[in-house]
C-alpha cells in the first residue's frame, strides 16, 4: 500500500528553522510534480511549494524567500527547508503529488511559538 510518510515537524521559536522530509513507502510510481501543503484546523490544504522532476520550484507568496523544496528520487523522497519561521507557519504539513494524487499521510506538525 502506497503511503507518504511526513517528519521532522516540531516546535521552534520564531525566526527558527526546521526540515521537514516526506518519503514514498510502499510501492508507487515516482513522484513526478511533488508539493508540500499544509493544513490549519478547519481549513483545506494550502499548496505552498511544487517541484517538477526536471524543473524550478515555485512557491506561494507567503514562504517565498524562507521555505526551499527540493527532492532526492533515489530515495522517493521531497524535502522542505524553513527558516525565518514566522507564527503564521504554524500547520501541519503534508506532501503529495500535484494535484494531490496519493491519500494524505499523516503530516507533520510544525509550531512556531516563543
Amino acid at each position: 500500500q502506497v503511503q507518504l510518510v511526513e517528519s521532522g515537524g516540531g516546535l521552534v521559536q520564531p525566526g527558527g528553522s526546521l526540515t521537514l522530509s516526506c518519503t514514498l513507502t510502499g510501492g508507487g510510481d515516482r513522484l513526478l510534480h511533488v508539493a508540500w501543503y499544509r493544513q490549519v484546523p478547519g481549513q483545506q490544504h494550502e499548496l505552498i511549494a511544487g517541484l517538477l522532476s526536471r524543473g524550478l520550484p515555485d512557491y506561494a507568496d507567503s514562504v517565498k524567500g524562507r521555505f526551499t523544496i527540493s527532492r532526492d528520487d533515489a530515495k522517493r523522497s521531497v524535502y522542505l527547508q524553513m527558516t525565518s519561521l514566522e507564527f503564521e507557519d504554524t500547520a501541519a504539513y503534508y506532501c503529495n503529488t500535484r494535484p494531490p494524487s496519493y491519500t494524505w499521510g499523516q503530516g507533520t506538525q510544525v509550531t512556531v511559538s516563543s
